[in-house]
């Protein structure tokens, strides 16, 4: 019977490939997240304590800034052309989605009009915000 202990040998994990890797891919996310959604005017937006953001695949952005100027992917509309220039990208995709982009101090009832018109138009419309930080 053999009662001599016998040597483990070391255990090594080498991790300096898994660095590189994990470095590249940070770097592709940031570069790729500021070119996301370049159809956006720039707005400073509400905050959301769920930090939960839904992007569909047909969308098209309305925006509406501080002075109550509407836009429809960055083009400017009035209030009364609004629906029409949503019917336009709304013929290209029936189901599409409405990115309502709004700054922070617009009042409801100008909000209420983009909404509106997605009820006309038996469109869904999602109301974008920040999350808090």
């Amino acid at each position: 019977m053999n009662l001599r202990k016998r040597t483990k040998g070391s255990v090594e994990v080498h991790t300096s490939a898994l660095n590189d890797i994990m470095f590249f891919l940070m770097l592709f996310f940031l570069l790729a997240s500021a070119v996301v959604n370049p159809q956006v005017v720039k707005l400073l937006l509400p905050q959301s304590s769920s930090g939960q953001q839904s992007t569909a695949k047909k969308a098209v952005t309305v925006s509406i800034d501080d002075k109550f100027n509407y836009f429809v992917d960055k083009k400017p509309v009035t209030t009364d052309a609004l629906q029409s220039a949503i019917e336009v990208y709304q013929k290209a995709a029936p189901d599409m989605t409405i990115v309502l982009y709004v700054a922070k101090n617009v009042p409801a009832e100008n909000i209420m009009v983009a909404y509106d018109v997605a009820n006309k138009l038996k469109l869904k419309l999602v109301l974008a915000v920040e999350p808090k930080k």
